[in-house]
C-alpha cells in the first residue's frame, strides 16, 4: 500500500465556493451517507506519478469542473488513514491519503461543464459559503476547515485523522 496524494482546488468567488456534487452509489452507508443520498467534495483527486502538484490540480479541475484554473499558494494539508481492514483490502490505493488543498481562481473565459467526471460525481454546484455548514462535505476535516477558518489566511495542517 502507498499514500496517495490527493490534490484539492478551494476556488471562492463572490461569496460562493465550487464544490463537485457526488452521489453514494455503493450499497452500504459509508461514513454516514446513505446509499443514494449526495455529498460534495473539494474538486480534485490523484496525483499521477511524476506530474507537479500545481498540473495535478490544473488537470483535476478541468476534468471534474471544466474550468481553467490558476493555482495560488497551498491552504490545507491532511492526512486520511482508512483502519478498516476490509477497506484496506478492498482500496488499497485510498486507505492512506494526503489531502493538499490549493487556493485557486477561475480564468476567464473557462467553461463550467464537467469534461470527465468521476465515477459517483453527479454536477459542480457553487454553493454560498454560510450554506456549506449544512452539506456532507468530505473529508470532514476539510469541511470543518471550510466552516470555521479563514479562507484567505496561510498554510493550516489539519492533522490526521483514522477513519473506520
Amino acid at each position: 500500500m502507498a499514500i496517495r496524494n490527493a490534490v484539492r482546488a478551494m476556488i471562492v468567488s463572490d461569496g460562493k465556493i465550487l464544490l463537485v456534487k457526488c452521489r453514494n452509489t455503493t450499497s452500504s452507508v459509508i461514513d454516514g451517507i446513505c446509499p443514494g443520498d449526495p455529498y460534495y467534495l473539494l474538486p480534485g483527486g490523484g496525483q499521477n506519478q511524476y506530474e507537479t502538484l500545481e498540473n495535478a490540480v490544473r488537470r483535476e479541475c478541468m476534468e471534474e469542473t471544466g474550468y481553467a484554473v490558476s493555482v495560488g499558494k497551498m491552504a490545507v494539508i491532511h492526512e486520511e488513514i482508512y483502519d478498516d481492514p476490509s477497506f484496506r483490502a478492498r482500496y488499497p490505493d485510498y486507505a492512506h491519503k494526503l489531502h493538499i488543498v490549493f487556493q485557486c481562481t477561475v480564468q476567464a473565459g473557462s467553461g463550467g461543464e464537467p469534461l470527465e467526471c468521476d465515477r459517483d460525481q453527479i454536477g459542480i454546484e457553487w454553493v454560498p459559503l454560510d450554506e456549506v455548514k449544512n452539506l456532507p462535505v468530505f473529508p470532514r476535516a476539510i469541511h470543518r476547515y471550510l466552516v470555521d477558518c479563514d479562507l484567505t489566511g496561510g498554510l493550516s495542517f489539519l492533522g490526521s485523522s483514522r477513519v473506520d
